[in-house]
């Protein structure tokens, strides 16, 4: 399915805009070896030859909203200038997230863990398999990590514990807010620790040796997204509400300032 979509726009692409896309690279759930069928996307990094003019934007909006809705083809365009330095800084570029082509945003991919999982893990589709001159500031890394913890993934939370004040406790739960919120965090945590990027499976066997306490959930939210047929419950995810906060807080107490 990987090899079908990217081959599917690379065709597109060089037929509407010929020599425009120079270099692919797979980054995500494919290049860490954990992509699920019926979970995972395709992420990308495609760097151009040039920047993109209205028209090429026009001729790109046309080639995503062509390809398939499932999996999504996901992606960020870096022109040449941004290809040397490789911004962390979430600037407006053409950039592609659940499938929807969008040019007049921030880039929220646009981030150290991006750069640092195309370093290490990218999987050249077209391009050079060697060093692409890819840099990632440690500090930077450090502190995106940190900050992503404390005002993303705790806030996603906080209102959980009121939300379901009045919920019976074995009240059925969306499975995938659940696994999103056990495994997200876990995988900033390895990060911090060891520099590393990991998929949401491993994910799932760092925050099980963290906190054991939360190891059997974290292995029925790999299940889940392996395709078991997992059942998650409203205390489930108050269970999941109290591990982001237990990894945030470590993750601050440990690697913080």
């Amino acid at each position: 399915m990987i090899e079908e979509l990217t081959r599917r726009y690379l065709h597109a692409v060089d037929r509407a805009l010929p020599g425009y896309v120079r270099a692919l690279y797979v980054v995500g759930s494919a290049a860490l070896g954990a992509w699920q069928p019926g979970a995972s996307d395709v992420d990308t990094v495609i760097l151009t030859s040039r920047a993109a003019t209205r028209d090429d934007l026009a001729q790109l909006a046309r080639i995503h909203a062509g390809m398939p809705r499932s999996p999504h083809f996901d992606g960020v365009y870096l022109e040449p200038a941004l290809a040397r330095s490789w911004p962390a800084d979430g600037r407006a570029v053409p950039f592609v997230v659940d499938g929807e082509f969008r040019t007049d945003a921030p880039c929220g991919e646009l981030t150290p863990v991006l750069w640092l999982t195309l370093r290490r893990h990218g999987i050249p589709v077209r391009g050079p398999a060697a060093e692409l001159g890819v840099r990632v500031d440690p500090e930077q890394l450090r502190r995106y990590n940190l900050d992503n913890l404390r005002g993303y993934w705790q806030p996603g939370v906080a209102t959980f514990p009121a939300d379901l004040a009045g919920v019976a406790p074995d009240t059925p739960m969306d499975g995938g807010l659940v696994s999103w919120f056990v495994l997200g965090p876990a995988r900033l945590h390895r990060t911090l620790a060891h520099g590393d990027i990991i998929s949401k499976a491993a994910a799932g066997e760092h925050l099980a040796g963290l906190f054991p306490e939360y190891a059997h959930l974290a292995r029925r939210a790999v299940g889940w997204r392996a395709g078991e047929a997992e059942r998650f419950t409203a205390a489930d995810l108050l269970a999941a509400v109290h591990s982001v906060n237990a990894v945030a807080d470590d993750a601050w107490r440990r690697f913080g300032d």
